[in-house]
């Protein structure tokens, strides 16, 4: 009964990311990328978190708050696994996802106009491997 439960609760998170736009669909993607939060989107608060003396604080706890979401929804699923290849970081999660996150950017910067989960995705997949 408690597997069943944790199953339809995880089931729910998913579902609820997939209408919020957190996490997207592949075929819905190319249809919803001007109106779903970009990485060029999440991009801006990551960088202004380091860069404005102002609005930086608020910029990337904006910006660290999107990535605690999305990993708490893929590790909630089970899909944040050696499985997958994909290992957070046990120690300052969401800022090392951060920096990762803006790295990737940059180095793919034709692809900021995709949905940010399939960036922040991608960012995993490609530097938060299981070693």
């Amino acid at each position: 009964m408690r597997k069943h439960l944790a199953t339809l609760t995880a089931s729910a998170l998913l579902a609820g990311a997939v209408a919020l736009g957190a996490v997207s669909a592949p075929a819905e993607a190319a249809d919803r990328k001007s109106k779903v939060y970009s990485v060029a989107d999440l991009l801006k608060p990551c960088i202004e978190g380091d860069n404005d003396s102002r609005w930086g604080e608020a910029a990337e706890a904006e910006c660290e708050q999107y990535i605690n979401g999305f990993t708490d929804a893929i590790t909630e699923v089970g899909y944040a696994t050696k499985e997958n290849n994909i290992c957070l970081p046990a120690l300052n999660r969401a800022d090392e996802i951060r920096w990762a996150f803006m790295r990737w950017a940059h180095q793919n910067y034709d692809d900021r106009g995709m949905p940010a989960s399939e960036g922040l995705l991608a960012t995993l997949k490609a530097t938060m491997t299981c070693n």
